[in-house]
């Protein structure tokens, strides 16, 4: 048990209400469901356990307890430098989505096998089916352009019983494409998810390692960016340290270029989803997206503002059918009225 000071857990008010980590870690019973954390574990100078989380693997099995405890996840694990994403952040994206399906279904989220969620760039992680599944019950198929991540994921799911059955996996085989491949002919979801890469180089994303480094506030680490920096603008050294390939962190033109290319291809499959979501980073990334929705027509935005410390994210989602529409069940695109499965 670590011997820490008791006081009471505060609640993450930025994270959404039916969030389950709204509250600090509890290490104790972290530990009881992933005896491994015990060993990244220690008091800081405010005598609270924490771990260093400028450290990957602390930060894995960190992820792996949260995933045993509140999720019944087990053998969960992703290849070395692919992205270890933080679990709180990816549980609010899906809380969002669910508030989204329940506005144009009486209030009621639904539940179960009925709903339908395409995610794009599942990664080897995939985290979005694995919550998605275990909190609201709803099926998934996850694209990936990146061979190994799908093989990952493969096992992942292949670790854990019944999920195979429940999460699809799809390799994209263009590396231009996003629903182009992916989205089969007659095939409908009600919901798509991306979190796109939002770097628009290679040196973005150093940059961006290194501020995440530099708010972790660990000198070690914080010191040899730095001088990577200094010395090798295109050092790929520190980007890897703290996790995550290329096609994970950036792409040509960014956020910006890869949510406009998104949105173009979602006009080819309009009829086949109900709400084509992704998460925003970057507030300048809006107007220039809205403008994109226009003119593909599309006839409501929603966006929404989450927040996680010191990272600002915002849901985007448009859809092409007006609300009227969203509750009738059309003969061409059937998924698109919810049949209701209360919890």
């Amino acid at each position: 048990m670590i011997s820490e000071r008791k006081v009471p857990f505060s609640e993450k008010s930025s994270l959404h209400p039916r969030n389950k980590h709204r509250s600090r870690y509890d290490f104790d019973q972290l530990i009881i469901a992933n005896a491994e954390l015990a060993q990244f574990v220690r008091l800081n100078a405010y005598h609270d356990a924490s771990i260093d989380f400028a450290n990957p693997q602390a930060v894995k099995v960190l992820n792996q307890a949260l995933l045993q405890q509140f999720y019944n996840i087990a053998n969960w694990d992703i290849p070395a430098q692919y992205l270890c994403p933080p679990i709180p952040g990816r549980a609010d994206y899906l809380h969002y989505l669910a508030d989204l399906l329940g506005d144009i279904n009486g209030g009621v989220i639904p539940h179960g096998e009925s709903i339908r969620v395409l995610d794009i760039g599942v990664g080897a992680n995939a985290i979005y089916p694995l919550i998605g599944y275990r909190e609201y019950g709803w099926h998934f198929v996850g694209a990936d352009i990146d061979p190994i991540a799908i093989a990952n994921a493969h096992r992942i799911l292949d670790a854990n019983t019944g999920l195979s059955e429940v999460i699809k996996l799809r390799l994209q085989a263009s590396p231009t494409a996003i629903f182009n491949g992916i989205v089969q002919q007659n095939e409908t979801f009600d919901l798509t998810i991306c979190n796109p890469p939002f770097h628009a180089s290679l040196n973005d994303a150093l940059a961006g390692t290194q501020r995440k480094l530099k708010n972790l506030a660990v000198s070690q680490f914080k010191n040899t960016a730095q001088s990577r920096i200094k010395n090798k603008a295109l050092d790929k050294t520190i980007m890897l340290n703290f996790g995550g390939q290329s096609n994970e962190l950036y792409c040509e033109g960014g956020e910006e270029a890869f949510v406009n290319k998104m949105i173009s291809e979602s006009v080819t499959i309009k009829n086949q989803c109900l709400w084509f979501t992704t998460l925003i980073s970057k507030a300048t990334t809006l107007p220039v997206v809205y403008r994109a929705l226009k003119k593909a027509n599309a006839l409501e935005v929603k966006t929404s503002d989450m927040a996680k410390a010191k990272t600002k994210r915002r849901l985007l989602a448009g859809t092409y059918p007006n609300p009227t529409e969203q509750n009738t069940c059309h003969t061409t695109t059937p998924s698109r009225h919810i049949n209701l499965t209360k919890p």
